[in-house]
């Protein structure tokens, strides 16, 4: 009787192993599958950029009051009593530390995103994901953990340089696996979404957390959510399996991309249209507190409403795009004037109620510039240089840094100079005079790529990065029309009808400009 029992336990578990094994090949066959993968891909890099996008934010509400915490202590340890003039003086150097703190994120991601971008373009977008996740995962730890300033400033530091590998990589994965211009504004609008959620919904969440469970665990969460994206990277994306790389594009040197005009008007963009939300965020708070007496609740749910027209800002842009690609440029400098006009509005607004509606427009604004100009990048890079998407986003994540790594240091020292309300004129001015300049971009949507770089990706051999781009090429190869969509009558032998160049003549063209 045993003996039958245990016979049919170990069949039972037999068969709910192979059941197991099934669905485990279900799931690896599904993962990979192209257009499963992609999605998945997107997933991850969504994850990646909401993680480091908290934990940039996630700290405003509880370092400034832990340090103090923390320098109170100290003071009580130690005694030490003085007189107003040396509380002022106390007071303004926490201030600068503070400030320092905060800045060393974007000042690190900033001198290192140009060795990132060049790094990216030679391995690929997958290990620098990886690794970017693994040094943010680290980052995250030591912040849980650290009980003094110089192991905050060390945490901070590090997740500038984990972000210069995240976010760079990321976003020119985006770039790379979605190559139709209308899914690629899509994709890289639902990665925007992740951005601004993580931005607007990190103070609220680390206060709360902060004020009841204590300073560990906001970071101990967003820790394994690292850990765990991490470990999505490596099963989806496998960086270290075994890839030929030698017949993978060189990228353009990323000094080469800096000094193209048009990629330098749309950083220039990108950097004055993120200047107003970099330099208000350290300074709206005293301001609030000053003029209109304003609560912590209030202080703390500030740009929280913003939320909503930047993904609104997102939608929008995405959908005109798809109908009206060669407006671009427009969107971005409507979004220009729209920043513009809100920042001079800021300081006449005298209730919580009535500040909402400027900050809704700035951010709403910056969704129109970032939804139009970061797909324009991409498409800038197709069809002036080579296909290869991490410097370029190297530019633009550098662009964001220089606003980001100026704002807690310079902002503070202008209001306390100049005045709240130059501040928010210099800027809303900065951005209305800077929207003509995108007028530069107004013919970039009839550019018309060279199809040297995609002959060379249809060697046989070129695995990796490129898998997408040979697919969809062989796809319409065989249906005889050309790589640019243009219905060109094709051969055989893979080449256009009627075209007398050799291949080596035009893999040393120019792209054709109309």
């Amino acid at each position: 009787m045993a003996t039958e029992e245990s016979g049919g336990l170990a069949q039972t578990a037999a068969v709910k192993l192979s059941e197991m094994g099934e669905r485990t090949k279900q799931l690896g066959s599904a993962i990979q599958d192209p257009e499963r993968q992609r999605r998945i891909i997107l997933v991850i890099v969504c994850v990646a950029l909401l993680l480091d996008n908290m934990l940039y934010m996630v700290i405003v509400p509880i370092v400034p009051d832990y340090l103090a915490r923390l320098e109170s202590e100290s003071e009580q340890a130690h005694h030490v009593t003085g007189n107003s003039s040396t509380n002022s003086t106390q007071n303004e150097n926490f201030d600068l530390q503070i400030g320092v703190l905060f800045a060393s994120k974007a000042i690190l991601q900033l001198i290192v995103n140009p060795l990132t971008g060049t790094f990216i373009d030679r391995v690929g977008y997958d290990i620098p994901l990886l690794i970017g996740l693994s040094i943010m995962f680290v980052s995250t730890c030591i912040f849980s953990f650290a009980e003094n300033y110089a192991t905050l400033f060390v945490a901070r530091s590090l997740q500038g340089l984990g972000s210069a590998f995240a976010d760079t990589s990321g976003i020119a994965m985006i770039a790379d696996k979605f190559t139709e211009e209308a899914e690629r504004s899509r994709a890289l609008g639902i990665a925007l979404a992740f951005i601004s959620f993580g931005s607007l919904a990190a103070p609220p969440f680390g206060g709360v957390l902060y004020e009841f469970v204590g300073k560990r665990v906001p970071f101990l969460v967003l820790a394994c959510i690292c850990l765990a994206d991490g470990i999505l990277c490596m099963t989806v994306l496998k960086p270290f399996s075994s890839r030929t790389r030698e017949n993978m594009p060189v990228g353009t040197p990323i000094y080469k991309l800096m000094i193209d005009p048009y990629i330098a008007v749309v950083a220039g963009a990108l950097t004055t249209c993120n200047i107003p939300l970099a330099f208000l965020e350290p300074t709206i708070a005293n301001w609030m507190e000053e003029t209109m007496h304003s609560s912590q609740w209030e202080i703390g749910l500030t740009w929280l409403p913003a939320f909503f027209p930047h993904i609104l800002g997102v939608y929008i842009t995405v959908k005109l795009a798809a109908q009206y690609p060669h407006l671009q440029w427009f969107y971005g400098a409507l979004g220009m004037v729209i920043i513009g006009a809100s920042s001079c509005i800021v300081p006449a607004c005298k209730t919580f109620e009535q500040l909402i509606i400027p900050l809704c427009g700035i951010c709403f604004g910056i969704a129109l510039v970032d939804t139009a100009l970061l797909p324009t990048l991409a498409f800038l890079v197709d069809v002036r240089h080579v296909s290869v998407y991490g410097s370029v986003y190297a530019i633009a994540d550098i662009s964001y840094c220089v606003a980001y790594a100026l704002g807690p240091i310079v902002a503070g020292k202008i209001v306390h100079d100049l005045g709240f309300v130059q501040l928010n004129l210099g800027m809303g001015l900065a951005n209305v005079l800077y929207a003509p300049a995108l007028l530069l971009l107004r013919n970039v949507s009839l550019m018309k790529p060279s199809h040297s770089e995609r002959n060379m990706l249809l060697e046989e051999g070129a695995t990796g990065l490129y898998d997408t781009i040979r697919m969809e090429e062989r796809q319409r190869k065989k249906h005889g029309y050309s790589s640019s969509g243009n219905c060109v009558p094709i051969d055989e032998n893979g080449t256009f009808a009627g075209q007398s160049k050799s291949f080596s003549e035009e893999e040393t063209s120019e792209p054709e400009y109309i």
